[in-house]
């Protein structure tokens, strides 16, 4: 079964050239213009991933995707004319798995969707997306975590931490990576930040269970989360 694609923009004729460079790669895609038109898509059909535009006419991209992130973990790739960095960063923390500027190629979008395909957990006909064998309940609305049952006491940032690792079991984030996606304003921060925070973390998660480290480290590289218990 292929994959469905939901992509939003406003533009026709950008709509016409994503989707037929999909349908191409033997993607279904399915278009929208708005926002609004979105959330019903979503909620009607079994979407595997959503390309979205950040500027749409009834709604900011980055809002949409805050409101589809309450109830959705579907992978989205954000799609923009805005190249600032801090743009880019706040796509990533807000829940986007992906940011491609324009002018873009076809061919480069339709390798990044099916690379985003490939390593998510959260797309259907990949793993699963809920996994009923982790320790871990995350409450990203109220900003609580749970560690088998019990409560964890949490900065800000090493919520941010936690959840973005927790997100995606198995895979592994670079220092650097775990500096865009967590911290406002990353190039103020130095990358040894991270290594602390990892280990505040891992003091609380020791005390509630010390016979486990569920957090994972790679040397010369970043750090993971544990993929199987």
């Amino acid at each position: 079964m292929a994959h469905r694609i939901l992509v939003v923009e406003d533009e026709p004729a950008i709509a016409d050239t994503i989707t037929y460079a999909l349908q191409t790669e033997g993607l279904e895609a399915v278009w929208c213009s708005t926002g609004g038109e979105a959330m019903r898509v979503l909620k009607e059909n079994g979407i595997s991933l959503i390309v979205l535009d950040v500027g749409l006419p009834d709604t900011n991209g980055f809002d949409l995707c805050k409101q589809i992130r309450k109830t959705s973990g579907v992978p989205i790739i954000f799609l923009t004319a805005r190249t600032d960095e801090i743009d880019r960063v706040v796509g990533l923390e807000i829940g986007g798995d992906d940011y491609v500027p324009k002018p873009f190629s076809p061919r480069e979008l339709t390798a990044r969707v099916k690379a985003v395909l490939r390593r998510s957990p959260l797309a259907p006909g990949g793993p699963e997306a809920t996994r009923v064998d982790s320790p871990f309940v995350i409450d990203k609305q109220r900003m609580k975590v749970s560690y088998f049952g019990q409560p964890l006491e949490l900065s800000r940032y090493e919520f941010r931490l936690l959840e973005v690792l927790t997100r995606r079991p198995g895979w592994v984030f670079s220092r650097e990576k775990l500096m865009d996606l967590v911290w406002e304003v990353p190039e103020a921060s130095m990358e040894r930040t991270v290594d602390t925070h990892v280990k505040t973390i891992r003091a609380k998660l020791h005390q509630i269970r010390p016979d486990i480290d569920p957090i994972q480290t790679h040397r010369g590289v970043g750090y993971s989360i544990k993929e199987s218990w």
